[in-house]
């Protein structure tokens, strides 16, 4: 849309994923916002996830087929050390601002706390923010009970909210 003065216009998306953006998100997330009057900016966020369920992590991997992964789980004894989780993130984070600059979009990103709500909330109230777009895999129970990062968000925050499940254009 473009506005009297024919400036674009300029969106901000915050986009919080559980691990790295690939290729197929990146497309998916310009995808969404490819009119030539826009600029719009992002900035990520990925969660340190220190406090990961291990129930609900062994019934995602079930639910999906994945034996071995739903065994890895188990015997990896979640949670991790808070210094191994906010490591791991800080790889998904930078590999995900390299997907975008390889996209020839810049972005920028931070790391949060494992539950993200707080920092959405934040950059929310900063202002400036007209969509949430989170990306995860699927998560059976907390998306059939609406728990998930994207149904809590919708709840509380006054913008757009948008889930999509990670490597796919499936909508969560």
């Amino acid at each position: 849309m473009t506005d009297p003065t024919n400036e674009p216009s300029v969106r901000t998306i915050v986009v919080l994923t559980e691990d790295t953006l690939g290729a197929a998100d990146i497309a998916h997330l310009l995808s969404l916002h490819d009119d030539k009057d826009e600029t719009v900016t992002f900035r990520v966020l990925v969660p340190a996830d220190t406090e990961r369920n291990v129930l609900f992590s062994f019934v995602d991997h079930l639910g999906l087929g994945e034996l071995r992964e739903a065994l890895d789980d188990v015997l990896r004894r979640e949670p991790r050390r808070p210094s191994e989780a906010t490591a791991e993130a800080d790889v998904q984070l930078a590999k995900s601002l390299a997907a975008f600059a390889e996209a020839g979009v810049a972005a920028t990103g931070q790391i949060v706390a494992d539950d993200p709500l707080p920092a959405l909330k934040a950059a929310v109230a900063e202002g400036g923010v007209d969509e949430i777009v989170v990306v995860t895999y699927p998560h059976a129970v907390e998306d059939t009970f609406h728990r998930d990062w994207a149904s809590r968000a919708r709840e509380v925050l006054r913008v757009p909210v948008l889930h999509l499940y990670a490597g796919t254009s499936e909508l969560g």
